[in-house]
């Protein structure tokens, strides 16, 4: 039952930042067996050689040569297996490396509720070759992390590395928004969905009212609604409910919570209304969810 926290592994072989934003390494050593979460660090994995499959969330998932899979914190691994020659090289980031980045141009933060549903894509050659480079400029300036514009030039490079991903994957990704007309899609209106997404993301399932949001973001429920729609395409009570049933989801899993515990802690108001929730979002109770999706 027990989750166990994933965490970057430290060797000679293992390059870090300055303040431990950034650990890459490309020498895949395994997973510790049994369930595991990173719950400060989001993962890219390249694989570079053999194959590996998991379970990522629930979801069975396959990695072969030239796979990108981004591994997103407070997610869950298991039943990881793994072919004698599998190899992948690791970019382990902080959570605030993503969040602090301004990136509010085509590719946004906001896309992180689709990229978390599909979190693995298979790069071309040449897209391979491209965070082949990469990946070398942050080994070298890794190991010259000491000189202070190096610091800088890191943190540059890996925004660029993070942007390449959400482009790769948000192109592939069959279920992605509609582009439309760019120009219709106002940079206020993005950064307003990335301060809502970032929002709900970290709520973890307890703040679950539109109108909540709108009042922290000084705006109006309406004008959110609005704008998180147009960028995002999907209404906010969406976004919200998708963190509020991964939030759910991992303490009928992983935890023997009772029903009221649960209940407590994401602020439902009786137990009542949290079997609604979870019946109305998943046509199950929490008790069938549970005995189906729970690990003996």
């Amino acid at each position: 039952m027990e989750i166990i926290e994933l965490k970057p592994r430290v060797g000679d072989d293992v390059l870090r930042s300055f303040d431990d934003g950034l650990i890459i390494t490309d020498h895949f050593v395994g997973v510790p067996a049994g369930r595991v979460q990173p719950m400060d660090y989001g993962i890219i994995l390249i694989c570079v050689s053999g194959k590996a499959q998991f379970e990522y969330d629930g979801k069975t998932v396959h990695l072969n040569p030239n796979d990108l899979f981004l591994f997103f914190a407070r997610s869950v691994m298991e039943n990881f297996m793994s072919s004698p020659d599998f190899n992948c090289r690791e970019m382990w980031f902080s959570r605030g490396e993503m969040w602090d980045m301004n990136m509010y141009g085509k590719n946004s933060l906001s896309d992180l509720v689709t990229l978390k549903q599909s979190p693995k894509v298979t790069l071309t050659e040449a897209e391979y070759a491209k965070f082949d480079v990469y990946f070398q400029l942050l080994c070298q300036d890794l190991r010259d992390y000491q000189q202070e514009e190096n610091q800088s030039i890191i943190h540059s490079l890996f925004s660029t590395v993070i942007l390449e991903v959400l482009a790769v994957m948000r192109q592939n990704h069959t279920g992605g928004l509609d582009d439309g007309d760019d120009n219709s899609v106002k940079l206020h209106g993005k950064m307003l969905a990335d301060k809502f997404v970032k929002m709900a993301e970290q709520s973890d399932g307890r703040l679950r009212k539109v109108d909540d949001y709108a009042q922290a973001l000084n705006v109006t429920p309406k004008y959110l609604s609005k704008l998180v729609h147009r960028t995002m395409g999907r209404k906010p009570s969406v976004i919200i409910a998708f963190f509020t049933l991964k939030a759910i989801e991992n303490r009928l899993r992983f935890t023997d919570k009772t029903m009221q515990q649960i209940a407590d802690e994401l602020h439902f108001s009786t137990a009542s209304s949290f079997g609604k929730f979870v019946r109305d979002h998943t046509g199950m109770t929490p008790l069938e969810f549970r005995k189906k999706y729970q690990k003996k």
